[in-house]
């Protein structure tokens, strides 16, 4: 049986072997519709109503994907985001949200809060399972060959999804990993916006274009000495980006 998070209570299933996504959404037919058809295709499913329970869910197990509502009772979809990216343990978790709102303003706000991705109601849910899916292999794929990347003071540690600026580390999101890491991995290259969008995140979409770029702002604020004067991640104007090549 499913996790069921209502009301402080919980209902477990023995499927812990399957890729673990959380539905958050205060719609019991949305959930239904979204749990089914996930466990058709092979995921355990946890629920939850609020946002509250949301961060319980996380709590008692961490999901590998969050498909998230917005507008909820208690604490709302961005509280959610602002919450699991202000934690360690948990803002690398790729968050999806599901909302009602198509206005582009409101798209941007929840990708520059954290959010990976954005699917708007009604939606398909053979394409909120593709984007699924690309959250989850992206987190999963292992890479362990690959040697530390370093550019001027970033050291991008690809065995364990680690990020040093100065000795510091750095709390990406799983996108900001991910973009970061193809960067690195080519500095000097200039890259398309599709180039990067599929690189980087395996898929490319039309019109996703600012949202790359709502991506790209977030880590620049992480990785900038001053964000308003990129020194690591510059645009190519009419072109795309490209990272800072070391003078060495």
């Amino acid at each position: 049986m499913d996790h069921v998070f209502n009301g402080g209570q919980a209902l477990y299933d023995t499927g812990m072997d399957k890729q673990h996504i959380l539905v958050v959404d205060d719609d019991p037919d949305i959930v239904k519709t979204i749990r089914d058809y996930l466990e058709q295709s092979g995921y355990s499913v946890a629920q939850a109503a609020d946002g509250e329970q949301a961060l319980t869910a996380v709590r008692h197990q961490r999901p590998d994907c969050v498909v998230l509502d917005v507008m909820m009772p208690k604490l709302d979809g961005w509280g959610v985001v602002q919450a699991l990216r202000a934690d360690a343990q948990t803002a690398d978790i790729p968050i999806i949200i599901l909302t009602a709102r198509v206005d582009d303003t409101d798209k941007i706000v929840g990708l520059e809060m954290g959010a990976d991705d954005y699917i708007t109601k009604p939606f398909n849910p053979r394409e909120l399972l593709a984007r699924i899916r690309v959250q989850v292999r992206r987190t999963a794929r292992q890479q362990p060959a690959d040697p530390t990347l370093t550019v001027g003071d970033i050291h991008l540690d690809p065995q364990r999804r680690i990020v040093r600026l100065n000795g510091e580390t750095v709390n990406l999101t799983a996108t900001e990993y991910d973009i970061l890491h193809t960067f690195m991995q080519y500095p000097g290259y200039v890259f398309t916006r599709d180039e990067l969008l599929e690189k980087a995140l395996g898929y490319s979409y039309a019109g996703l274009g600012r949202t790359l770029d709502s991506h790209i702002k977030n880590l620049r604020r992480k990785i900038e000495p001053n964000p308003a004067e990129p020194y690591y991640i510059l645009a190519v104007y009419g072109v795309g980006y490209r990272m800072m090549e070391d003078e060495a």
